[in-house]
């Protein structure tokens, strides 16, 4: 097998979770890791994980003709830059979402990769996730009949520090932008029209920041189905991830997943264990398998599953629903 050398840009949370994942797979050389805010401590993490090269400057990354493939993990703020520079020294890349908070700078880099010839993967994961999947797969096999009704609900177990909500580009862009995508990828349709309500129940300091941690989105698709989207900062039972895509024929339905599936029956009532907490357990083999998919499609030359245009669709509604919020009223996709 073809051996694909990696540089990770940006070693924060999820940086560090594709390091973890990328040593334990065949066929996948993490070469070196780039930090703005490198430290002894991620040095010696980094020599825990065997690479080779740890730098504070990415360009060290995006110019080492040694490397085949970049990973993107820094600020959303820095992606464009790097997605662009990485294109043009010819680095095949995977970028987490949002690809950028402007749909025309979005728009640039795409070019960029394009004009490169290079493959552009972004960090929807959900797609890789194996309920998820298997309901697309129902819906493509017409096992519901055509699709009427598509409900996705999505709350965090717990809300983010004022410092992440400050740069995050709220609800919108950061947490629901994953149903924006998808709503698209169950639906088999596009998106033509968003309205949005919202609120601030869970934390007074998302007002003060200018978001919501509350929201409701009701989408209009082109071929006449309809999505509920149900958002939430904060459920105290843990992280709730649940969709639903009714049909013509029937109904497919992905319930939370648990750490075990046990139950205790008493007079007293059933009882089981919470949901898995958060995004890094529940999604643990989705982060695995959407690289694995990454770098098959490098090796085979074959197009990604995710791409670049499947990002900026995902960001159009994520600016829709937030002009919709602001405006209170529904708002058309060709008006953004």
């Amino acid at each position: 097998m073809e051996m694909l050398r990696i540089g990770v840009i940006g070693a924060g949370r999820i940086g560090k979770l594709h390091v973890e994942n990328m040593i334990r797979m065949t066929g996948l050389e993490v070469a070196a890791v780039s930090d703005l805010m490198l430290n002894d401590s991620l040095k010696e993490w980094a020599a825990e994980m065997g690479i080779p090269s740890v730098t504070a400057d990415y360009r060290e990354i995006v110019q080492d003709s040694g490397i085949d493939a970049v990973f993107v993990c820094s600020s959303t703020n820095t992606h464009v830059q790097v997605i662009i520079e990485a294109a043009q020294a010819g680095k095949h890349i995977f970028c987490e979402k949002p690809l950028s908070f402007d749909p025309e700078q979005t728009r640039q880099a795409l070019e960029a990769v394009e004009a490169a010839g290079v493959q552009l993967q972004v960090g929807f994961n959900r797609r890789f996730d194996h309920n998820f999947r298997r309901v697309k797969e129902m819906v493509e096999e017409g096992q519901v009949g055509s699709p009427h009704l598509i409900k996705i609900t999505s709350r965090d177990p717990y809300p983010p520090s004022p410092e992440y909500i400050q740069v995050s580009g709220g609800l919108f862009m950061d947490m629901a932008i994953h149903d924006f995508d998808m709503a698209r990828y169950l639906a088999g349709s596009e998106v033509v029209e968003v309205y949005a309500k919202g609120a601030v129940l869970v934390d007074p300091v998302f007002r003060e920041l200018g978001d919501i941690d509350t929201a409701v989105v009701t989408l209009t698709f082109a071929n006449g189905s309809l999505g509920i989207i149900d958002n939430s900062r904060k459920a105290v039972y843990g992280y709730d991830q649940r969709v639903e895509v009714f049909g013509s024929g029937g109904c497919a339905t992905v319930r939370n997943d648990y750490p075990n599936s046990a139950e205790l029956v008493t007079e007293a009532g059933v009882r089981s264990d919470k949901p898995l907490l958060f995004f890094l357990e529940r999604y643990q083999q989705a982060y695995i398998e959407e690289v694995k998919q990454f770098a098959d499609c490098v090796r085979g030359g074959k197009p990604v599953s995710v791409d670049g245009k499947d990002g900026l669709k995902a960001e159009l509604i994520a600016h829709a629903a937030k002009r919709s919020l602001l405006e209170g009223k529904p708002v058309r996709l060709e008006e953004v």
